[in-house]
């Protein structure tokens, strides 16, 4: 697989893994030499791009990542986040938390579950508006000198706190959803990033699984499926956004591709410091996926992808109200 370039010339793989579904959001989590093993083959199919979190879990998954991708020390990138408080019984307390003293807490637990002696890239999982972002950069810049983190990120962060962070520790990446049916980003982020030299990196690309063409209005989800209560996954919501599956599906087709790699190359097109971190539990999910790195699409084709989507309203708040304020500060 051929690399890209986020900011501060981090260079990885042009399609990397979300790695949070194996261990939550999307149902069980996943089985863990099952999971280890998807891992690994995601090393053998050229990923050298891994994102994880101490809050997915909590903390389960950077154990898993750390110990998959231990024999690959010096070979991949692992990205991992601080930013929400987590209770004495192990569990998201539903706060922020980007105190300085807790990032560096944060950050000595992560570097032990990683089995990492440096962090490849620590972002900022979500915007503290009780902590100045000027600190919570300053700290990671105290963090990068210590040797103990090599590159800072941010996400979903809107463009003041992207400059303001930025003057003062380099960010290499932002953090974002941004997909054919998540595209507000756009206008306001976008060209911001290309100003400064800062990469994208595109969490749920499938719009959690969406724009695979594997879900409809019928599909039942599981109790502990994060999508059970997103108001874009109702059943009213998944009845109205089915043509934009249809869409997808008529054009993938014509381009001897599926849904999924066709969504996935769109985004590769946009620009070349964007590398997408699609997340599955399936090897063959994983493969197909990865198969988008090799579809190079025309500038007829683009527009024509364009303006098929930008014909669908897409129906359903991506967030429930209450995490919707987490995002764009």
């Amino acid at each position: 697989m051929e690399n890209r370039k986020l900011g501060q010339g981090l260079e990885v793989s042009a399609l990397g893994l979300g790695c949070m579904g194996l261990s939550m959001a999307y149902g069980p989590p996943t089985e863990r030499n099952a999971a280890i093993a998807l891992i690994r083959r995601a090393v053998d199919n050229g990923v050298t791009f891994f994102d994880t979190a101490e809050v997915y879990g909590p903390f389960t998954n950077e154990e898993l990542v750390g110990e998959a991708l231990e024999p690959f020390k010096g070979q991949v990138v692992i990205a991992t986040k601080f930013g929400f408080g987590i209770g004495e019984d192990g569990k998201q307390n539903g706060r922020l938390d980007s105190r300085p003293a807790h990032i560096r807490d944060v950050v000595e637990a992560s570097l032990k579950r990683l089995r990492v002696e440096s962090i490849d890239l620590l972002y900022q999982h979500r915007v503290d508006p009780d902590v100045p972002i000027e600190d919570v950069a300053g700290t990671v810049k105290e963090l990068i000198a210590a040797g103990k983190v090599k590159h800072f990120g941010l996400s979903e962060a809107g463009v003041q706190t992207i400059r303001r962070a930025h003057a003062v520790q380099p960010v290499t990446a932002l953090q974002s959803e941004y997909s054919l049916w998540w595209r507000e980003r756009e206008d306001d982020v976008l060209p911001v990033l290309e100003e400064l030299g800062i990469g994208f990196v595109p969490f749920s690309p499938l719009g959690r699984g969406f724009l695979t063409g594997t879900i409809d209005a019928s599909t039942k989800f599981d109790s502990n499926d994060f999508r059970l209560g997103n108001p874009r996954f109702s059943e009213e919501a998944r009845a109205a956004n089915q043509r934009l599956i249809d869409v997808l599906a008529r054009l993938a087709a014509e381009f001897k591709a599926t849904p999924a790699q066709l969504a996935l190359a769109w985004l590769l097109a946009q620009k070349p410091w964007i590398v997408p971190i699609p997340g599955t539990t399936k090897v063959p999910r994983l493969e197909e996926n990865l198969g988008a790195a090799k579809i190079t699409l025309s500038a007829q084709q683009l527009r024509e992808i364009d303006d098929a989507a930008s014909a669908v309203t897409v129906q359903g708040a991506r967030y429930p109200a209450h995490l919707e304020q987490l995002t764009g500060r």
